[in-house]
């Protein structure tokens, strides 16, 4: 899995390219955490190029979403396929940071 990140204003979009399941979420964890850690408060996870998540990707979106919650900030997700919206949707994940489709 490759990540790409872009700063924009007051924030960094991650782009992962791949499926986010256990095997890559380990890779993914590294990047959003070196971005939180740098005080960033704004983080747009961009699902353009991932078709699949498991439990794993759900709990990174999630310790994500509480860490940044902690310091003021805030997780949205953009460009999730129909599917991982309508996973997203069945988890209740949409009721605690944004969340849009393609």
């Amino acid at each position: 899995m490759s990540v790409n990140l872009t700063d924009t204003e007051g924030g960094v979009i991650l782009c992962p390219s791949g499926d986010v399941v256990a095997e890559s979420e380990p890779e993914l964890r590294a990047k959003m955490r070196a971005v939180g850690s740098s005080g960033v408060t704004k983080m747009i996870v961009d699902l353009q190029n991932v078709r699949m998540m498991d439990s794993a990707g759900l709990g990174l979106l999630i310790a994500a979403h509480n860490s940044l919650q902690k310091t003021g900030g805030n997780l949205s997700v953009i460009h999730a396929s129909q599917d991982l919206l309508e996973l997203f949707q069945s988890m209740r994940m949409h009721q605690h940071f944004s969340i849009s489709g393609d």
